[in-house]
């Protein structure tokens, strides 16, 4: 049940739900072309714009940043380490980011240690660096790497 809407810079957003309200979604697939990582970070900044919008989410600069990172991060390996399309989901509350990448390899990813004479592989590191929470599981059709951002209070 709606009470009333509110109008916040365009936005409409419903108030007075007697059910929790769903995360906003999105997903886009790549199929590796060149420009596929700028489009996936250019995916994920709208997302962080909906989520500011939509959810009037908190969403500061280091945090957008954050997300920026690691969307090129888990996207650049997926590009790199699949042979196949790979899909970004993203999903996000008033209070978290999850950014998920779906490959076509089966081989999980490698956190190497930490190695500052070391030149690349370093991605791993760095998501692990930023999110609270990173997973890499295997599914049907490849892998899933998942890593949790916290929004800012």
């Amino acid at each position: 049940m709606i009470e009333h809407i509110e109008h916040l810079d365009g936005a409409v957003i419903p108030i007075g739900f007697d059910v929790p309200v769903e995360p906003l979604r999105r997903a886009a697939h790549y199929t590796g072309e060149p420009g596929c990582i700028a489009e996936a970070r250019a995916f994920a900044a709208h997302f962080v714009d909906r989520l500011r919008t939509e959810w009037c989410a908190t969403v500061g600069d280091r945090v957008s940043g954050e997300v920026m990172l690691v969307v090129s991060e888990l996207v650049t390996n997926a590009d790199r380490h699949s042979n196949g399309p790979y899909i970004l989901e993203l999903e996000g509350t008033d209070s978290s980011v999850t950014v998920c990448v779906y490959d076509s390899s089966d081989a999980l990813p490698m956190r190497y240690p930490k190695d500052p004479q070391r030149v690349g592989r370093h991605g791993l590191e760095i998501v692990h660096a930023v999110a609270v929470e990173v997973t890499a599981e295997r599914v049907p059709v490849g892998k899933r790497v998942r890593a949790v951002l916290k929004l800012e209070a």
